[in-house]
């Protein structure tokens, strides 16, 4: 065995055993959930390809599903597109003792939708109106609530895309707004710039998590959301994240800017 390959099958024991543990926290987390009759709430955002499966997958594959759902919604039906933006989603928020996780969420309204004008102008700016005081009144409820955006450049998607392409297993992924992210990058740069002014806050703030490299950002992600929740027989040991990887949404819109003004939007995400 070459050393390269000694090293790459290093590095996987690493991860995985590295995974374990923080599995073995966040089912300790769910059972206190159950326990204690709590609501938990996570958003996983991000691009195209930037990861959020794979990280759902991870965080979820040794939890009791009983207790735990994901979420991943369709194109409204034309009964909801004459409802209240956010109804259909209320309908998913968790109940007691349960983890509910969002693959894409409500913020399809801040940055797929008017960047490919699935919605008009005014439709998203009335969004960006509402959504800080949807999400205070959620939190008032009673439910913890994280919001996760994984942040990925663009040579990685432009990557990702070709690797998915290649793959027969993960060509389902590809569609047709997949194709246009290439292409439209500054226009969802531009978005999500919006998205972050209008909805990261003291009372709900976003976490950006760099998700280059897909196991780095997987850790990363269980060891924040660990972090910032209190349950029984925690090992805080395991749970410091590299805050070079995760970063929050003030840092990210300064990063924004400083790619605005410089015109690289391009390395931004």
């Amino acid at each position: 065995m070459s050393k390269d390959k000694k090293h790459q099958k290093s590095d996987k024991l690493g991860y995985e055993e590295e995974l374990r543990l923080l599995q073995i926290e966040l089912l300790k987390f769910q059972n206190h959930v159950k326990d204690k009759g709590l609501r938990v709430l996570m958003l996983m955002e991000g691009r195209d390809a930037a990861g959020k499966g794979g990280t759902i997958k991870r965080l979820t594959e040794h939890l009791n599903p009983r207790g735990c759902r994901i979420v991943a919604l369709t194109k409204p039906s034309d009964v909801e597109k004459t409802q209240w933006y956010f109804q259909r989603y209320v309908t998913h928020l968790p109940s007691a003792g349960e983890i509910v996780i969002f693959d894409r969420s409500w913020y399809n309204r801040a940055g797929v939708e008017p960047v490919m004008g699935f919605c008009t102008q005014a439709e998203h700016k009335e969004f960006l109106r509402e959504v800080p005081k949807f999400e205070e009144m959620i939190i008032n409820s009673g439910i913890i609530f994280f919001k996760i955006y994984l942040s990925i450049t663009k040579e990685e998607q432009k990557k990702r895309f070709k690797e998915r392409l290649n793959d027969p297993l993960k060509q389902f992924k590809i569609s047709p707004v997949d194709q246009k992210a290439q292409e439209l990058w500054d226009q969802y740069s531009i978005a999500k710039y919006s998205m972050l002014l209008a909805s990261h806050n003291s009372i709900s703030p976003w976490v950006i998590v760099s998700s280059d490299n897909k196991k780095e950002a997987r850790l990363n992600v269980f060891k924040f959301i660990l972090t910032h929740v209190e349950y029984p027989k925690k090992i805080d040991e395991y749970l410091k994240y590299d805050k070079s990887v995760v970063r929050d949404g003030s840092e990210e819109i300064k990063r924004i800017e400083e790619g605005l003004n410089k015109d690289k939007l391009k390395s931004i995400d």
